[in-house]
């Protein structure tokens, strides 16, 4: 700066002395010494649009877990979402479904891909964004997604285009939020896990819970006898409503006696069992010969292990399935959620949305849903 000062000294002791012509001089060396540095300004500005900002980002509202725990470790707090890439979309939520495996990942049961993380499986929303190249989406589609990749619990996620589907305009959003990951779930354990038929005598348990409610209603519709265990009176109502033509209480009566009347010491062809520890060998007892155990859950924490000479007697099959390897390409997706929608339009299966949250007290809503407060289905609202 010293050395312009003393350019610009030197320059005007040199000017002309005709006061009209300095005058001018001056205007002239004032409006050169602006430009060069507005120059200098709007480079120094440009290099750091370039380095400090490589793509626009956005703030939204969405719920962050910093450590595993109880409820209280879900934050809401201000979450940056970025630009859709190649093959994906940006979609703004306008239901979020909750699910037992959100408290898994909460607690630590399940490992995320690290920490932080937002979590949730399962969302209905517009898309607002559309990364380049090929996606088959456009804005303001109403699309679903459930399964991969975690992240619902906020106002606006980015997904990749080939996991969601497109939502039905028969059907509303918060009741697509509330049945497309517990909806699937159904389609594939009672469709492709063990394929129930009309004759088959099948166990459900928890049978007034967001799956369970399907599993009854569903296999009912398929001609099977459904036997539904429960905690409580009201949802044993539920139960009976959904399909039960048998529901046990389970807290009141031994379920494994129970099943083994109502057979006529039979058996069951198969068990749904979403509750894990308490239920677990209870469950094999239940089963006839060559029957199947579906363990898809563990609400009572982690089965204790079993020696394989356990299913001998019977010739036993057990098997702990996931919907991912059952929707693993994006044919098996689009047929898995085309038959849950198309059940729901004709009414086959209803979808109990009994419990609405807003996002921000998801903590409220997981504390209830570990306490067994709720029955059917329960979403949150960004």
């Amino acid at each position: 700066m010293g050395a312009s000062r003393v350019n610009a000294h030197q320059t005007l002791s040199s000017s002309p002395r005709n006061p009209v012509k300095n005058l001018i001089f001056r205007q002239s060396l004032a409006e050169s010494s602006s430009f060069r540095l507005s120059t200098v300004a709007a480079k120094a500005l440009s290099t750091v649009a370039v380095e400090g900002s490589p793509e626009k980002k956005k703030m939204v509202k969405g719920i962050r877990v910093y450590e595993h725990g109880g409820p209280e470790v879900l934050k809401w707090e201000d979450v940056e979402v970025g630009e859709p890439k190649d093959g994906e979309i940006r979609v703004k939520n306008k239901a979020i479904g909750l699910n037992f495996i959100d408290v898994y990942y909460r607690k630590g049961v399940y490992k995320p891909a690290s920490i932080p993380f937002t979590p949730g499986m399962e969302a209905v929303g517009e898309v607002v964004a559309v990364g380049s190249g090929l996606t088959g989406r456009k804005i303001g589609d109403l699309v679903a997604y459930a399964g991969s990749p975690m992240g619902a619990y906020a106002e606006e996620q980015i997904l990749p285009a080939d996991k969601v589907v497109p939502v039905p305009s028969s059907i509303d959003p918060i009741v697509a939020a509330s049945i497309m990951l517990k909806g699937m779930t159904a389609q594939f354990l009672l469709r492709r896990c063990f394929k129930v038929e009309r004759g088959h005598t099948i166990l459900v348990h928890a049978a007034a819970g967001g799956v369970g409610s399907l599993l009854c209603q569903w296999a009912n519709a398929l001609g099977a006898t459904v036997i539904g265990t429960v905690s409580t009176n009201e949802k044993a109502a539920q139960a009976k409503e959904d399909g039960c033509h048998h529901v046990v209480m389970y807290k009141d009566e031994d379920f494994v006696s129970r099943v083994n009347d109502i057979t006529s010491g039979k058996g069951v062809d198969v068990v749904y069992d979403s509750v894990g520890k308490d239920t677990f060998k209870g469950s094999l007892a239940c089963l006839k010969n060559r029957g199947y155990m579906v363990s898809f859950g563990q609400s009572s924490g982690t089965p204790d292990p079993v020696p394989l000479s356990d299913l001998a007697p019977k010739s036993l099959f057990l098997t702990r399935p996931s919907m991912m390897q059952y929707n693993e390409t994006r044919d098996e997706l689009l047929e898995c959620a085309g038959e849950v929608f198309a059940n729901v339009a004709s009414g086959v299966i209803k979808a109990r949305v009994n419990h609405k949250y807003p996002l921000a007290r998801v903590a409220d809503a997981h504390a209830d849903l570990e306490n067994r407060i709720t029955s059917g289905s329960v979403v949150l609202l960004p």
